[in-house]
Order: C-alpha cells, then sequence, then structure tokens
C-alpha cells in the first residue's frame, strides 16, 4: 500500500492505493482510513458527475412521473426506478433552444450537452461540454479526468441536413472543434482504468497486489475487510468477464489485418464488441461504477444507443433497428427499448447506491443524468427533452421529485440552466452557458 497522498487541496486522501506489476489499484472508501483523513483535514466526500444517453427519443405515451417522496408515481417506461425513487428528480419539459429548427438528428444531438450553435460543413463546431467542464475543474484531483464510454461505435459522412454525423456520434466536447473519443470497447476502458498493459495482462490485477492488500487487511478494522473483500470479488467478477471481451477484441483485429482495415469499421459482432447490448451495457455501467467508488474519475459519459442507431433488441422482440423502431416511437417495441435504457440507467443508479461511503452512498455524492435528443421520434419533435436525475450531489440537491416546467416558459425552462444549476453545486460559477444566463428555478 502506498501512502496516503496529498490533493491539491491539502487534504489527505481517504484511499488506500494497492501497486503490484504494472497496476493500480485505488481502493474504495474505508472507515479506517476515514478517521486519518479527517484528523488531516479532510472532511468532504467527492462530488461526481454522470450522463447516460439515449439516442432518438422515448415512448411520449408511457413517459410520467407524478408526486414526490414514497408517494412518488411512475409511469411504464419508468418504472425500473421505482426502488430509487426517493433519490430521484424526474423533469419535465425542458428544451434546448440551440437544437430547434436547424434539421433533424445531428443537430438535435451535437449541442445536447454544450448549448452551442452547430456548424453545417465539413468544419464541425459545437462547444465545450458540461461534462468536461465538470472533469476540467474535478479532474485535477483525480488520476482520469473523465471516462467518455459508448456501446455502440459512431458513424462518419455527412446527413441529408448537412451537418456532420460526428454530432450524432458524441455529447461530450473537449473543445468545440473535438469531441472527446468514445471508447466502445470493455477491456480498453478496464485497462486504462487500472494501468493494465503489456505482459502483465495475461495475470490478474488482483494476483499483483495480493501481498499489499494482505498488509493492508491487518491494519483495518473486521467492517473495512469485508467491504475490501467485496470490492476485490467484484473487481475479479468485471474482470472475468473483461478477459473474454478481450480476446474476442483480439480475434477481432487479426480478421480485419487479413481485410487491410480497422477492426472497428466491421460490423458488430465481428468487429470484436458484444453482440447482446445487455451484456455490453451492463459491463459499462460496472467500469463507471467502480470508477467513481475508486475515485479514479469523477466524471463518466455512456451513450448506450446513439443518435441514428443500428443497435437491434432481439431479447426485446423488437424486429426493426432503434432508429427505425424510433420513427413508431409511441408503440409497444419502442416502449419496450426505452423501458430497457432506464433499466440500465437504474442499474448503474442502484449500483452507486449500493457502496456505501461516509453517512451515505456514492450515490448520494453523485449526480446521475439520463437524457434523450428526442421527445417523438416519429415526427422528430425535440420541444421537450426526457430527463432524470439521480443522487444529491453531496447534499446540495433535492431528491425525489417530479419538476414541471412544460408551461414555465420558453425563459425558465432552458436546459442550460439546470446545466449552470449543477455546475454551482461543483464550485464553477459561470455567468452564461449555451443559451443560458440565469440557473433554473427550483432545483
Amino acid at each position: 500500500m502506498s501512502r496516503p497522498t496529498k490533493s491539491p487541496t491539502g487534504a489527505i486522501a481517504r484511499r488506500a492505493v494497492l501497486r503490484g506489476a504494472g497496476v493500480t489499484m485505488a481502493l474504495p472508501f474505508l472507515q479506517s482510513l476515514a478517521a486519518k483523513a479527517a484528523n488531516n483535514g479532510a472532511t468532504e466526500y467527492p462530488k461526481r458527475f454522470g450522463v447516460v444517453f439515449l439516442g432518438c427519443g422515448v415512448n411520449e405515451d408511457h413517459w410520467n412521473s407524478e408526486g414526490s417522496g414514497t408517494d412518488m408515481k411512475l409511469s411504464k417506461s419508468l418504472s425500473p426506478l421505482e426502488p430509487l425513487k426517493r433519490k430521484i428528480n424526474v423533469i419535465h419539459g425542458l428544451f434546448n433552444k440551440g437544437a430547434m429548427g436547424l434539421g433533424i438528428h445531428p443537430p438535435q444531438t451535437g449541442n445536447l450537452l454544450t448549448g452551442a450553435t452547430l456548424q453545417k460543413g465539413a468544419t464541425i463546431h459545437s462547444g465545450v461540454s458540461v461534462d468536461q467542464v465538470i472533469a476540467n475543474h474535478a479532474g485535477e484531483e483525480t488520476l482520469q479526468p473523465s471516462m467518455v464510454l459508448a456501446c455502440e461505435q459512431p458513424i462518419t459522412g455527412f446527413h441529408e441536413s448537412n451537418f456532420s454525423l460526428a454530432y450524432s456520434s458524441h455529447i461530450s466536447w473537449q473543445s468545440p472543434d473535438s469531441p472527446v473519443p468514445n471508447e466502445c470497447y470493455p477491456s480498453l476502458a478496464f485497462d486504462m482504468l487500472f494501468d493494465n498493459r503489456g505482459s502483465a495482462l495475461s495475470v490478474s490485477i488482483l494476483d499483483r497486489v495480493r501481498e499489499r492488500a494482505a498488509r493492508l487487511s491487518r491494519k483495518i478494522s473486521a467492517e473495512d475487510n469485508a467491504r475490501l473483500d467485496e470490492y476485490m470479488t467484484s473487481v475479479r467478477e468485471v474482470e472475468k468477464r473483461v478477459d473474454g471481451m478481450r480476446k474476442a477484441k483480439a480475434n477481432a483485429d487479426d480478421a480485419a489485418k487479413l481485410k487491410s482495415r480497422p477492426s472497428w469499421t466491421m460490423e458488430r459482432p465481428a468487429n470484436g464488441l458484444p453482440e447482446d447490448l445487455r451484456e455490453h451495457s451492463k459491463l459499462m455501467c460496472d467500469l463507471i461504477a467502480i470508477a467513481f467508488q475508486t475515485d479514479k474519475t469523477r466524471v463518466a459519459s455512456l451513450i448506450i444507443s446513439r443518435d441514428l442507431s443500428a443497435m437491434y433488441y432481439p431479447f426485446l422482440e423488437v424486429k426493426e433497428g432503434h432508429h427505425g423502431a424510433s420513427h413508431n416511437n409511441n408503440s409497444d417495441e419502442y416502449e419496450r427499448i426505452t423501458r430497457f435504457h432506464v433499466s440500465q440507467y437504474a442499474y448503474l443508479a442502484s449500483k452507486l447506491d449500493s457502496m456505501p461511503e461516509g453517512n451515505g452512498t456514492v450515490l448520494d455524492n453523485t449526480c446521475l443524468m439520463f437524457l434523450s435528443n428526442l421527445w417523438v421520434g416519429r415526427t422528430h419533435n425535440n420541444s421537450r427533452l426526457p430527463l432524470v436525475l439521480a443522487g444529491g450531489l453531496g447534499g446540495t440537491l433535492q431528491t425525489g421529485r417530479t419538476l414541471d416546467y412544460v408551461n414555465a416558459g420558453d425563459e425558465n425552462r432552458k436546459v442550460c440552466s439546470l446545466y449552470l444549476s449543477l455546475m454551482d453545486r461543483f464550485g464553477i460559477k459561470l455567468d452564461r452557458f449555451g443559451d443560458a444566463d440565469s440557473r433554473l428555478q427550483h432545483i
């Protein structure tokens, strides 16, 4: 175990770090180390921000909520969030003014987290997205500023609207002219998270830190030992699943070489990505959860199905691809697609809520946002955005509410006003973001 390290603010870190044979494992919050951290002036837990994105909208007939707290009533598509309803805010009626009236799909997506005015033609231009603004601020205290993950490869070229399809493929932007590359391969995301590389890939990361973990276990409480064992077991379970996907990617790379093309340009699953989206998305959620739990990063985004998605859902008994199904978005089939995406978001939120941190959980110190770029797919209507927040962001965000801005007037229902309000809670004070210069009321 390495010695506790000081953050840029001078606070002693609450987390042990295990190192061995080319791997670094940051451990979750341990009560035994918290006392030492508190004695050295570290009293707050890190705030995190995450985004889970669904392309092409929802089934608007089954997207609703009423009431608050334990009495909140959730509609069919939101039903996976039932166990979490005291820790969520379902927000109705917000919109992204900069994405209105420019055409369908790419210009409705590329500025979803930036609120910027998009540019047509060969030169892409959006803005710095809210997640990356937070990452630039909070990332100074973590090994990885942010994780930007996706379950579907980006598309290239131009849409009929003359907007680049890059806008449909990316929601995180590190600069106005450059989206953050999406990592679609779980094995690569896992290896980056644990500094896992070279010949060490053939040896379990747990085996490489076993001796140091044993030394640590003799210095911490029985409760912390149980927590450490649970964490190590969780990492091993994820590592086993990742190992299978690493082999699939290696086989795809070998096959692609024979065709003189990159493996990512091949059709799924020949490109090495899991054919079953359930397996892929759950593993990506697990990686984000581990990253947040160990404070490897405090910002993450996950595109489960991008805009203009080609994803198929045989396990939902839906014959059409995602984009095609969205053109009949008020069908039972598309409602099942919507509910599946919400269930993945609920899985990640529940995972975070199962991780103790101080007197609460990791979710209590997080804001995890679910949103889509459209409201009604069959008409490409984005006059309001489906949006849910989970987590209390360190006690700064009241939860268990339905917040309805549908009739609040356009100046009072800007999604960029929500972003300003959330950034305030990270200590980021901006006069303006996107099209908004005021904070969202009641948030």
